[in-house]
């Protein structure tokens, strides 16, 4: 019988409250194809439409860290906390996949140069991995993949424009070990077993 507050329990203890066993909600993952204009929140005190919104759960779900408002692609959504904080960690190196379109015909010397980072605003961006995919003259676009591990707020936008360059589109595929796949736009489905634990021994790494 518990006589103090603030007691700590093990993990698998058994708790129960005037005789019967506490149920623990299932920990989930969720994957979810986010289109452009819908918000990386729970709530928008302007009204616009969340990640939550998009997804018909039993589960009290939360965005596993963010993105743009005006981006699309891979975000992840769980109810478990200790997740969250390895997936937004920097300490665990997460890595980030973009497809990225930027209006302008980049050369290498550009690309070698934002690689090792490049000043924005009051911090210098994390060293990052670029591949250019393709260049559209008849468009005058280039099309690039771009890995980053921080993400900060709008980094990618603001470190190609810091190189005269506006970002048309920004798309995430990948999130560790999790990839997006063929998932459409406004899609979802949860983690199969098997992804769970691909992500979370990849995570593990990151305490040792």
């Amino acid at each position: 019988m518990i006589k103090e507050l603030g007691l700590k329990a093990d993990e698998n203890a058994d708790i129960r409250i005037d005789g019967k066993p506490l149920s623990r909600e299932e920990k989930v993952v969720y994957l979810l194809n986010k289109p452009k204009n819908v918000i990386s929140s729970v709530s928008d005190d302007k009204g616009r439409r969340t990640v939550v919104d998009l997804i018909d759960s039993p589960y009290r779900l939360y965005p596993l860290g963010r993105l743009d408002y005006d981006s699309s692609g891979l975000i992840l959504l769980s109810n478990d906390g200790e997740l969250m904080q390895k997936l937004i960690h920097p300490r665990y190196e997460v890595e980030k996949v973009y497809e990225v379109t930027i209006d302008g015909i980049i050369d290498r010397k550009t690309i070698e140069k934002l690689e090792k980072g490049v000043r924005i605003e009051d911090y210098v961006s994390s060293s990052a991995k670029i591949k250019l995919i393709r260049i559209n003259e008849n468009r005058y676009t280039s099309f690039l993949e771009v890995t980053i591990h921080e993400g900060k707020n709008r980094e990618i936008r603001k470190m190609f424009k810091t190189a005269g360059f506006n970002v048309v589109r920004l798309h995430r595929i990948r999130e560790a070990t999790v990839e997006l796949g063929d998932l459409k736009s406004g899609e979802y489905r949860r983690l199969k077993p098997f992804e769970l634990k691909k992500l979370n021994a990849c995570l593990d790494h990151g305490d040792r």
